[in-house]
């Protein structure tokens, strides 16, 4: 638990950020009937019944002092989507860095090993050797930050029914620049683990900006 508080407490450094990664599954569900419009004094109201169109994953990034987060649909969680996920976080999101230091739950997949069995040992070990992994306590992955974007998303955008892959990600792609673009707009961002180092990230800092992958693109 310290290593991460204290991690949490280190002032920004865009050559060394702290990128907080998880993910959580999602159902698509699509309506049988019409819902009803919403009209004075009625709510928008939906049939009980729903078809199921399966399931998919969403994997999320954050950066807490940034104030940036990206989400990108896949669907499904294996080893090959971790690696590819980790590939776009040191190549893509994060080119400049020397290295990224990673909080992450101790699931299987979250580990080195992972993009091992799936690139060449070169290239795996080049991707290793930007990653800092730093792991959350069993049975606290709630201090893992990324959780209150995955709740916050949950809430804001996800608490309803949507039918097909495309939906989910163009509703998601609009809730992340929404969201992004709140410390832009310069409201910043608030941290309950305050430090007296902190220096915000300039514009040119800050990775904004908006990727959201067709789910079937990394399997």
């Amino acid at each position: 638990m310290e290593d991460l508080l204290d991690l949490y407490g280190e002032p920004y450094d865009p050559k060394r950020p702290v990128v907080c990664f998880d993910e959580r599954p999602y159902q698509l569900l699509e309506d049988v009937r019409e819902p009803l419009p919403a009209e004075p004094e009625q709510p928008l109201r939906y049939d009980y019944e729903y078809k199921r169109n399966g399931s998919v994953n969403i994997f999320a990034f954050f950066q807490p002092l940034a104030g940036w987060r990206h989400m990108e649909v896949t669907q499904q969680r294996t080893k090959v989507d971790f690696a590819l996920q980790m590939k776009n976080l040191v190549d893509i999101y994060h080119p400049q860095a020397t290295v990224i230091r990673l909080v992450v739950d101790n699931l299987n997949t979250h580990n080195p090993a992972s993009l091992y069995e799936v690139f060449s040992p070169e290239e795996a070990r080049r991707i290793v050797q930007k990653l800092e992994f730093h792991y959350t306590p069993k049975h606290a992955s709630w201090l893992n930050q990324v959780e209150i974007e995955i709740s916050v998303l949950s809430r804001q955008c996800l608490e309803r029914r949507i039918k097909d892959v495309q939906t989910l990600c163009s509703e998601i792609a609009t809730w992340e620049r929404q969201r992004n673009a709140v410390y832009t707009c310069g409201q910043g961002i608030t941290l309950f683990l305050p430090s007296g180092n902190f220096a915000p990230p300039t514009a040119s800092e800050s990775p904004f900006g908006t990727r959201c992958a067709n789910a079937n693109s990394s399997v």
